[in-house]
């Protein structure tokens, strides 16, 4: 039995959809603050993730997909039940080692509990385009020269643990993605390229990045000139519906191979 680890955004949503369209309906759990837009099955408190753990073996979950945006939450020391204080030297070491640092955490505690830690795009592997140009307008040459900087960029945020995006205009980094993701970057931005990847080395059984329509609506409206995207690295959501706002505003998708 598979349990979805469902937090904001449309990607748990999404991935519960196709998955029950193939047959595997899984059980929702949601973190308590952290409300997804579909219905949890299970709410639980990270205090008590000794007692969820134990919850989910005996209900036969055997496989954990976490989906969706959840930010690390303060510990209540008064609200640690029994089965979890084992596991607080952890969580805290995790919760302490940066985002990125603090999803191994998580993933190495549930593999010690039993279970097989699955990524979205591993259940769903449409969920990651095509290599290649995937809308009418394609990028120039000014555009292939902004990824290539791109690259670097990625390469300095994943050192610092810091995003997965950033905008280049013309040879200039004009933004990065910070705490408030990518659509907030996009919303303060005017003209230039989306340049988003994975975190050099991240494992990419969590936090994959993600775009989708509301993501190409926002380009848009920036003026942006296109969006590139990793091939494998970036998930899309309504890959039909992000290439009908890009074409009727002539902006570019490329979804782009590492050099």
């Amino acid at each position: 039995m598979l349990a979805l680890i469902a937090g904001t955004g449309a990607l748990p949503q999404v991935l519960f959809a196709k998955l029950s369209a193939q047959g595997t309906v899984p059980l929702v759990c949601a973190m308590a603050g952290f409300t997804p837009e579909i219905a949890p099955n299970v709410t639980f408190r990270l205090e008590h993730l000794g007692s969820f753990l134990a919850d989910l073996r005996a209900r036969g979950v055997t496989r954990i997909c976490m989906a969706g945006a959840v930010k690390r939450p303060d510990i209540d020391a008064g609200q640690i039940d029994a089965a979890t204080r084992p596991l607080i030297a952890r969580l805290q070491a995790a919760m302490a080692a940066g985002d990125d640092g603090a999803l191994r955490g998580i993933i190495a505690l549930l593999e010690d509990h039993g279970f097989v830690v699955v990524g979205a795009a591993e259940l769903v592997p449409e969920l990651l385009p095509p290599e290649g140009v995937m809308t009418r307008a394609v990028p120039s040459d000014a555009d292939r020269a902004d990824a290539m900087i791109g690259d670097g960029v990625m390469q300095e945020l994943g050192a610092g643990d810091i995003g997965q995006a950033c905008i280049i205009e013309r040879g200039r980094v004009v933004a990065r993605e910070g705490a408030a993701g990518t659509d907030a970057m996009i919303m303060d931005a005017r003209g230039g390229i989306l340049f988003k990847a994975p975190k050099p080395g991240q494992d990419r059984r969590a936090d994959l990045p993600v775009i989708g329509p509301q993501t190409a609506q926002n380009a848009v409206n920036a003026g942006l000139r296109g969006i590139v995207i990793e091939d494998g690295g970036v998930m899309v959501l309504d890959l039909a519906a992000v290439r009908r706002i890009l074409d009727a505003a002539g902006l570019f998708l490329w979804v782009r191979t590492w050099d």
